[in-house]
């Protein structure tokens, strides 16, 4: 599963779109793949003693697409954001956030990772035979594959998988949906390039270089990101794990009174 060029034409480095609101910490948000910044549009108001830089990934929203893997992500959203910063990312995000925080350690103050994994494909570990928890590559093959058949589509199924499990699946579907609709559709290629990295990004074993004060918020209904990922990961003083019972894969939508409180409490103790 190799990233390739399209019809859509030969990527560019340049500047990526963010959008800056409140006053105080700088908090940098990083979405999901698929979507784009105003999915956090909910989130607004509850963080307005911070300075949010919500961005837009390559190829994402109003972003350009950029050439290269996830460490090309990590520089084009370095050379738009402050310097220590709080980095908050959600899934793919959340991969994005903590090779930041690895690359820039002096740059990335405190992380955050929302429904996020170091890698996200099941896959037999090799010590003593463990599974490692997460998608099916079955499941990352039939994305690659629709997305050359229908992009909507293939956007709305992935809504729904990220939904699974939820209480209220079908409006949080309906609401991400009406957030995405406010900027344009991904670019097939960026959506391509998120893919591999979701296939082949590892950082399992660098993860355990991550000094940064580390939040991890899972949904114990997660269908595309287990929970119980966090017992394979490095446990330190500096890293508070959260299990939110009732959420799925977007905790911030379907319980964002306890996401809130989850980070706010986190956020208050740096």
């Amino acid at each position: 599963m190799e990233y390739q060029k399209n019809s859509q034409g030969t990527l560019t480095k340049q500047g990526l779109h963010l959008t800056t609101l409140g006053q105080g910490p700088d908090i940098v948000m990083l979405h999901g793949w698929g979507m784009n910044s105003a999915v956090f549009t909910p989130l607004q108001q509850a963080f307005s003693q911070y300075r949010v830089h919500y961005v837009d990934l390559p190829g994402f929203g109003h972003s350009p697409s950029i050439e290269g893997n996830i460490d090309a992500w990590v520089d084009a959203i370095i050379d738009v954001t402050p310097d220590s910063s709080i980095w908050l990312g959600w899934s793919l995000g959340g991969l994005v956030a903590s090779r930041a925080a690895l690359r820039y350690p002096n740059k990335v103050n405190a992380l955050a990772t929302v429904a996020s994994s170091p890698y996200f494909m099941a896959k037999e570990t090799l010590a003593d035979n463990v599974l490692w928890p997460g998608m099916a590559p079955q499941v990352l093959e039939q994305f690659y594959h629709s997305l050359n058949l229908n992009l909507s589509r293939t956007i709305s199924q992935f809504l729904a998988i990220q939904a699974m499990g939820s209480q209220n699946a079908k409006k949080d579907i309906k609401q991400l949906k009406t957030l995405l609709s406010n900027r344009p559709e991904p670019q097939s290629i960026a959506l391509t390039q998120g893919l591999n990295m979701l296939a082949r990004t590892d950082l399992r074993q660098e993860i355990a270089h991550i000094d940064q004060p580390w939040l991890r918020i899972w949904g114990r209904l997660d269908g595309l990101v287990p929970y119980s990922i966090h017992t394979l990961m490095p446990q330190k003083s500096s890293i508070k794990d959260v299990i939110l019972p009732k959420a799925s894969h977007a905790p911030f939508i379907s319980h964002t009174e306890d996401f809130l409180e989850s980070v706010h409490q986190w956020l208050n103790s740096l």
